[in-house]
């Protein structure tokens, strides 16, 4: 069981104390933040395109991190940054929320902002587990998790990429009572699930044998891809002219 998954990003990535960052869909922002606490003298980007989500990242932004992390409201399809200047790209559980039509171009634009050489660390839940199968019940992430992982295949494909290693990992989940799970999970400020009161009442009795007088625990399967943008080998033409 891992319960921070930082360990698991430190174990696979050298994390120096200089690195540039970007984050795809930042979400709160958490590993990144313990990251760049960790990494005193590294700096970061971070993007959302939910604007809820947007307006409390910047309203509580840690004053130790001021000048060293910038929220912006923008997609990682139009990555609003200069070619090679990033070392490392995360998308944490934020792959799979991109459009299907969009995820090669958000991979490409991951690739043009990154540093030959340099690093994509991309995260994404399995779709198993006692905590997905009450989800599903209201939003069937089965079809959009497949194309998150055949996205990346296909980048591997076009040869900006190599694999440099893959994890696989359980991460405890947990929810102090039925409405704590509720405003979390049914009415994300990111989506609309189209809740009505029959589909509230169906997931409520799909979650309460889990809740205990400590509330109820899951652990999430979770799934690591290491990518590593590859490094242009100069052509025996090119070398003889020099």
């Amino acid at each position: 069981m891992i319960h921070n998954e930082l360990d698991v990003l430190a174990e696979l990535v050298p994390l120096g104390n200089d690195l540039k960052i970007v984050e795809l869909g930042c979400g709160g922002a958490r590993l990144l933040t313990e990251l760049l606490q960790r990494a005193a003298g590294s700096s970061a980007l971070a993007l959302e395109v939910d604007g809820v989500q947007h307006a409390k990242n910047v309203a509580r932004l840690p004053e130790s991190l001021q000048g060293r992390l910038q929220f912006m409201r923008e997609s990682a399809t139009a990555i609003p940054a200069a070619d090679g200047g990033f070392d490392l790209a995360l998308m944490l559980k934020s792959l799979h929320h991109i459009p299907l039509h969009a995820m090669q171009t958000a991979l490409a634009e991951t690739s043009r902002v990154l540093r030959p050489g340099g690093w994509l660390y991309v995260s994404e839940p399995v779709y198993d587990g006692a905590l997905n199968a009450i989800v599903k019940l209201y939003n069937d992430e089965g079809l959009v998790r497949a194309a998150a992982q055949a996205a990346l295949d296909q980048a591997l494909r076009n040869g900006q990429w190599e694999q440099i290693a893959e994890r696989r990992f359980e991460m405890p989940a947990h929810f102090p009572n039925w409405e704590s799970f509720e405003q979390r999970m049914l009415y994300p400020s990111f989506a609309d699930h189209q809740i009505t009161d029959s589909l509230r009442l169906a997931v409520k009795a799909a979650f309460d044998p889990h809740c205990g007088a400590d509330g109820a625990h899951f652990t999430r399967p979770m799934h690591v891809r290491l990518l590593r943008k590859m490094v242009a080998i100069p052509s025996q033409d090119a070398t003889k002219a020099v």
